[in-house]
């Protein structure tokens, strides 16, 4: 077969295309021909098929997403917004933290260990991409049903190629969740999350600019695995008539990032790049497109100088390949050699693939042949914008009508006592310590705090004991319920969990995850969730840094829950002042703060024990969300509270268990006037958490609630070996470990 070359192209305007094959929608493709003013060739074809990809081009997502930067100021501690491959804040002492979400969705679903590996690859190097040095990584993630079969397939590999790549780097995996719901059951959800931290001045953005600067390709060959990858699988519905795409997911190999990293790291430090971007959806197409993009001139490449691991692949091959661990900088001609010399120093192989120039094109040569001449902005920045139909559900009312308060009750302390260990033992409640065994959380020796606590928390300076902060959250069911309310209830849960540890919550990024876009049900909650996400981060003064948005979660009709997820990064000036989660002094006080209501609905107790989903979700109040933050913060500072955990999926009696089991002591608790036992223990109303108080600060703690309005009751004392309800049940804490410890090692071991 023959070359596909500009020139050819141009004298070839009928020759027949697999625009179609490739994703592309007839109007997209007649989009193409129009900017260019001839039919593309094939490398040009694959480029745009690629980037204008509903994972790359964000074209069903961003009419919605905008208004993240239009609603939201930035605060005084962000230095970098969204657009960049991560948002970046200022934490104080000069030092900046970068940080992003992403998903690694349907292809941790088709290879679960190297989809789940990648992730995490592709994530570390988007923020290795800001100049930062990667120090954590979170992982929020989804599943079908914990006792289906195809469950035990994908859990144990996800979470092995999570450990495995991680573990490798040698990276703290220090957050996230696992969910199980039906819902999830033909595509689960696999997101990543990474902390990275610089100085100020050490910031890099993807940029290529300056005529006659380099544009060097490092790191790993170039291979046949992940063509199309993650750009492909995830702008498409999974459907079990079409062949699984299996060459589509990416091979990881951790050793050559790790290698990668630190030749990266050594390069930024002798400032030898002018701009800098990872490889990861779309490959070469993203990186030189991107690059020259956001420049300010043009660039040339010679594709066929490019390192492969297989000499058969066609330049279109090349293009679209999301083969990982590699890099491409532009890189000014006086420092090249020294440049060369570092990624030797570290083994690592790099090639000048071509220039920036004084053109505006992005032109790509193979053996002398020019292949691509296009605008590209018009590749990496100017794709398709859908205002896609939508509308709220026809079967919403319905749901919402039907009220989870109508479910029936325990009668008695004896029935209370059974549903409490029904519900710590449930999947999704109980401890989820056989996975996160699986990671290493305390490499490096910098994490303060790491699962089960309520956010992961790293030391960023060891002479200031300066630290940083991450919780992730999100729950399908709540978004399923009221999109709108469900996004801020993500929000709120993070906010209030990094607020527990004694961090001060200062920006967030998001991985929204949702069904097709086509669908106007599915669009409906979207534009819901991010309505939802933007007001919440107004009122709270949380700028949206960045994210990720996953569309096409669903298999042939059914779409997963909405699952917005939100990731709050806070900063804390000394890690040694953290607040823990457990209770760890006998005598010390519990005090529950905030309001309870009657709020059932998407409930874990009405989940466990009713298999029931309908109502309305915890009303939301971002103010009180707000006071009660700023009372956990200041009471951690000023040494009036030892433990805090948040309230949230399971209620006060979730989190109680979870305080008691971690720190071997048990609690004896009363009802507060005006509750019953049965709301006191299992309602889910937002805006609170429990903490426990040395007795001497009794009369400091309630005053500063008194001064600052918050609602507070003091709800009993840490004491004993077991948790007592007064005048209701006991359960030793022996029967609640048992309980709590061994569902999943049961189910997956």
């Amino acid at each position: 077969m023959s070359l596909d070359t500009v020139k050819h192209a141009a004298e070839t305007p009928d020759a027949g295309q697999p625009w179609k094959e490739l994703g592309l929608k007839e109007d997209e493709y007649a989009r193409i021909r129009e900017i260019l003013g001839r039919r593309p060739t094939g490398a040009e074809l694959a480029m745009y098929s690629v980037m204008w990809s509903e994972h790359c081009s964000y074209k069903s997502s961003k009419v919605h997403l905008k208004q993240f930067g239009e609603k939201v100021p930035a605060n005084d501690a962000m230095l970098v917004g969204i657009g960049e491959n991560a948002g970046v804040v200022d934490v104080g002492q000069g030092y900046a933290v970068t940080f992003k979400v992403e998903s690694h969705n349907h292809p941790s679903y088709i290879e679960p260990y190297q989809g789940a590996a990648t992730g995490v690859g592709g994530i570390v190097r988007d923020i290795l991409a800001m100049g930062a040095r990667p120090i954590a990584v979170v992982d929020p993630l989804r599943f079908g049903a914990a006792d289906h079969p195809d469950t035990r397939r994908v859990l144990p590999g996800i979470v092995a190629g999570i450990g495995g790549y991680g573990n490798c780097l040698g990276l703290p995996n220090i957050g996230g969740e696992v969910v199980f719901d039906a819902c999830y059951q033909g595509n689960p959800l696999v997101n990543a999350g990474c902390i990275g931290v610089m100085k100020h001045e050490d910031i890099h953005l993807a940029q290529a600019s300056g005529p006659g600067n380099k544009v060097i390709l490092y790191g790993a060959r170039t291979g046949g695995d992940g063509i199309g990858g993650v750009s492909v699988l995830a702008s498409e519905t999974f459907d079990d008539t079409k062949p699984a795409k299996r060459p589509a997911v990416q091979v990881g190999d951790p050793f050559q990032e790790k290698l990668l990293i630190e030749c990266t790291l050594e390069i930024f430090k002798e400032k030898l790049v002018a701009g800098i971007q990872d490889l990861g959806g779309a490959g070469l197409s993203c990186a030189t497109s991107e690059l020259a993009s956001a420049g300010s001139g043009g660039m040339r490449v010679e594709l066929d100088t490019v390192p492969l691991r297989d000499s058969s692949l066609s330049p279109e091959e090349i293009l679209m390949s999301e083969s990982q661990e590699r890099m491409c900088a532009i890189v000014e001609p006086q420092h090249v050699d020294r440049f060369m010399e570092i990624c030797e120093k570290w083994d690592v192989i790099a090639t000048v693939i071509g220039e920036v120039t004084e053109g505006s094109q992005l032109e790509i040569f193979w053996h002398g042949e020019q292949i691509v001449d296009v605008p590209p902005r018009s590749v990496a920045h100017e794709g398709p914008t859908y205002h896609r139909p939508f509308a709220r559900p026809s079967w919403q009312d319905a749901l919402q009508a039907d009220d989870a308060g109508a479910l029936a009750r325990p009668a008695n302390g004896a029935e209370l006592r059974e549903q409490v260990l029904k519900l710590v033992g449930s999947p999704n409640q109980a401890s989820k310590s056989w996975i996160t065994d699986q990671y290493d959380r305390f490499v490096q020796g910098n994490t303060v705090l790491a699962m089960p606590e309520d956010a992961g928390m790293v030391r960023i300076d060891e002479k200031s004991n300066l630290g940083v902060a991450m919780a992730t959250d999100g729950n399908g069911r709540y978004a399923k319920l009221d999109p709108y309310t469900g996004a801020q209830l993500a929000l709120a849960e993070s906010y209030r969990n990094v607020a527990a540890s004694g961090a001060k919550p200062l920006a967030i990024s998001d991985c929204l995850n949702f069904g097709s876009p086509e669908d106007p049900d599915v669009m409906w909650q979207f534009a819901e969730a991010t309505r939802g996400l933007a007001d919440g981060c107004l009122e709270l003064g949380t700028p949206v840094t960045g994210g990720n948005v996953s569309l096409y979660n669903q298999t042939g009709e059914t779409a997963i829950h909405p699952t917005p997820v939100v990731a709050v990064l806070g900063v804390i000036d000394d890690v040694t002042r953290r607040t823990p989660v457990a209770f760890a002094e006998e005598g010390q006080l519990l005090y529950l703060l905030g309001d309870t209501h009657e709020e059932f609905g998407g409930s874990a107790w009405s989940e466990v024990v009713h298999q029931h989903l309908g109502g309305m979700p915890p009303k939301v109040d971002l103010g009180r969300e707000k006071l009660l933050g700023e009372i956990l913060i200041s009471g951690s500072r000023d040494g009036m509270i030892d433990a805090a955990h948040d309230l949230s999926d399971g209620g006060l009696i979730q989190a109680v268990t979870e305080s008691c089991l971690r720190g071997g002591k048990g609690a004896r608790l009363v009802v507060p006037d005006g509750l019953d036992a049965f709301t006191f223990l299992f309602s889910e109303s937002a805006g609170r958490a429990v903490v426990s108080i040395p007795r001497s600060e009794e009369l400091r703690f309630n005053d500063m609630c008194g001064a600052r309005g918050l609602p507070v009751a003091r709800i009993g004392v840490v004491d004993g070996d077991e948790i007592e309800i007064q005048g209701e049940f006991s359960i030793p804490l022996s029967e609640l470990r048992t309980a709590h410890e061994g569902t999943l090692e049961g189910l997956f071991a």
